[in-house]
């Protein structure tokens, strides 16, 4: 159990370690434990919570030996030395990582000149240094070979296919996020589901003032190319939302259809252009020169 402590302070000393990274000031090398004094708190709390827990598992350790028969101590020494065991693989292998001479030992790796009694150790770089130095030379002739020899792309391209991707996900999101359409945002959609989805809308909500076809009733005709209040999904988008002209013309439709709504309805309204439904309405506004 002794080796629990071991663990919690490896947690701890990876727990500064992603603070120390995650906490730095991108326009220094200072770490933000010098702006943040949250940094400090967490910290702080972390090496607390590793003393009290270390503390629990001694006290614990301790009772439980107590409470143990005589016949099942030898059975928990026998754990505590295979936990032992376990921690002294760990600092082995944390010493082979650094490839450094014991302290009683460096006297073997002493040079053979001083300055004013102050001596030199002639320690071998760190393994994983050494195998991380050799990566980046073999990253950087790859990296040279693929792109200043072979030229796989530049950085021009590069850019252009980041924005090409870049472009791509935001049609991806657009599509899924539909509701964030504004009267700025809105397109005119032709997938059948949205005008199917708009015909439905259109069937709940217009019908009375429009008629089913769009001919028109109470309201004006949809189906010619004449406006009220202007032509194009954008207009008709806005008068949904908005409502028609002040003290006449339809409600506005924004605290009961969704922006995705009023979208489709918008541009189903538009597919019923050109229609010339029977018994449609005389056009009423001014011709709509538009390119929708």
């Amino acid at each position: 159990m002794k080796t629990i402590g071991s663990y919690i302070r490896l947690a701890l000393f990876v727990l500064l370690a992603y603070l120390l990274i995650e906490y730095t000031v991108e326009t220094g090398d200072q770490s933000t434990f010098m702006v943040y004094p949250i940094a400090w708190l967490v910290f702080g709390v972390a090496v607390l919570v590793v003393v009290a827990l270390e503390i629990a598992v001694e006290a614990l350790n301790s009772v439980l030996y107590k409470a143990l028969p005589e016949d099942k101590k030898l059975g928990f020494e026998a754990s505590q030395a295979e936990e032992s065991k376990v921690m002294l693989w760990l600092k082995e292998t944390y010493h082979k990582m650094l490839d450094k001479k014991p302290i009683e030992n460096e006297d073997e790796i002493i040079l053979d000149h001083n300055y004013d009694g102050i001596k030199e150790l002639d320690n071998n770089l760190p393994p994983w240094w050494t195998y991380l130095f050799y990566a980046t030379i073999i990253f950087a002739v790859v990296y040279m070979v693929r792109f200043h020899i072979f030229v796989d792309y530049t950085q021009h391209e590069e850019f252009e296919m980041e924005l090409a991707q870049a472009e791509k996900e935001i049609e991806e999101y657009k599509r899924t996020a539909k509701d964030l359409i504004d009267i700025n945002t809105v397109t005119l959609l032709t997938d059948a589901s949205d005008l199917t989805a708009g015909e439905n809308i259109y069937m709940q909500n217009c019908i009375a003032c429009h008629k089913a076809d769009g001919g028109g009733s109470i309201g004006p005709n949809l189906t010619d190319e004449y406006w009220i209040l202007g032509g194009g999904v954008k207009n008709v988008f806005k008068t949904i939302s908005e409502g028609g002209r002040d003290g006449k013309g339809m409600v506005a439709w924004k605290q009961t259809l969704k922006p995705l709504e009023m979208a489709q309805v918008a541009s189903y309204v538009i597919s019923l252009g050109g229609t010339n439904p029977e018994g449609a309405k005389e056009p009423q506004g001014d011709l709509w020169a538009g390119n929708e």
